[in-house]
C-alpha cells in the first residue's frame, strides 16, 4: 500500500528580499569618471612655471643656503611641485590630488603674501632677501623676484583654487595638520639662526622673529601669535570653501 498524499502542503519560509542599501557618502568623483581640463591643465602649468622661475632667480640673486630657508621660496617649491602635478591629471582626466594636499598648498601661499605685504614690505631697514641694505628697485632682478614670490604665486593659486576647484573639498579637521610645516619651519628657523656665526649678517631672516632684537621670549610669543593666525586663516578657508560655488566644469 501507498502512503497517503497530504492535501495541505506546510507554508514555506519567505523569500528573503535583496538587502537594503544604507546610504553611504559616496563622493561625486567615485561615480563620476573625471574629464579632461585642458584650461584647467595649463593655467596650473603656467603658475609651476612661474612658481620655478621665481625660485631660481632668486637662487641667483642670493646664496641657496639663505635663499631655500625663506618660508616663502620653500613655499613656491611645493606650489611647483603640486601645481605640475595638478596640472598633468587635470590634462589627462585623472583624478585630483587630495584636498589635504592642495588644502595646505593654498594657506601657505596665501600665507607667504600676507606676511610679506602686512609685515615685510615696509619695514625699516628694506626687507631683503639678499645682503643688500638698499630698497631693490621696481622693475629690477630683485623686485621681480619678490613679486613673483609673494604676490603673482600666490594670486595665481588662490585664482586656481575660486574658480577651476570644486568647492566644498577642504575639511575642518584638516586645519590643525596645516599648522605641522610652520611648526617645523619655526624649529628650523631657530636652529639655523643659533648655528650660525653671531657676526653673520642678518642670520635672523624675519624682524618679527628676531631674537637679538626680540629675546626669545618675544620671538616666542610672535611665534604663537602668528600660528594663531595662521591657524584662524586655515578655518576661514575652509568655511569659504563651503560657502562658495563650484565652477562650472564644461569650460574648464
Amino acid at each position: 500500500m501507498t502512503a497517503p498524499i497530504p492535501r495541505d502542503i506546510p507554508d514555506l519560509p519567505a523569500v528573503p528580499g535583496p538587502p537594503l542599501l544604507l546610504p553611504a557618502p559616496v563622493p561625486a568623483t567615485a561615480v563620476v569618471a573625471p574629464i579632461r581640463r585642458p584650461l584647467a591643465a595649463v593655467f596650473r602649468l603656467l603658475t609651476a612655471l612661474a612658481a620655478a622661475a621665481a625660485v631660481a632667480l632668486q637662487l641667483l640673486l642670493g646664496t641657496p643656503a639663505r635663499t631655500l630657508s625663506h618660508f616663502s621660496v620653500q613655499t613656491n617649491i611645493l606650489v611647483a611641485v603640486v601645481m605640475l602635478l595638478s596640472a598633468s591629471r587635470a590634462w589627462r582626466a585623472r583624478r585630483p590630488l587630495p584636498s589635504s594636499v592642495t588644502g595646505a598648498t593654498l594657506l601657505y601661499a596665501v600665507i607667504t603674501a600676507l606676511v610679506y605685504h602686512l609685515l615685510l614690505a615696509h619695514t625699516t631697514p628694506p626687507f631683503s632677501m639678499t645682503d643688500a641694505t638698499a630698497p631693490p628697485a621696481r622693475w629690477h632682478a630683485q623686485w621681480a623676484a619678490l613679486q613673483l614670490l609673494h604676490t603673482v604665486v600666490p594670486t595665481a593659486v588662490l585664482l586656481d583654487w575660486l574658480l577651476l576647484t570644486p568647492a566644498a573639498r577642504l575639511h575642518l579637521r584638516q586645519a590643525a595638520a596645516w599648522l605641522l610645516y610652520p611648526l617645523a619651519y619655526l624649529a628650523f628657523y631657530l636652529t639655523r639662526a643659533a648655528l650660525l656665526a653671531p657676526a653673520t649678517p642678518a642670520h635672523y631672516l624675519y624682524p618679527f622673529l628676531d631674537a637679538d632684537a626680540h629675546g626669545y621670549r618675544g620671538t616666542l610669543a610672535n611665534a604663537l601669535l602668528t600660528g594663531l593666525a595662521i591657524y584662524a586663516l586655515a578655518v576661514l578657508l575652509i568655511a569659504l570653501d563651503h560657502t562658495r560655488p563650484t565652477p562650472s566644469r564644461r569650460h574648464v
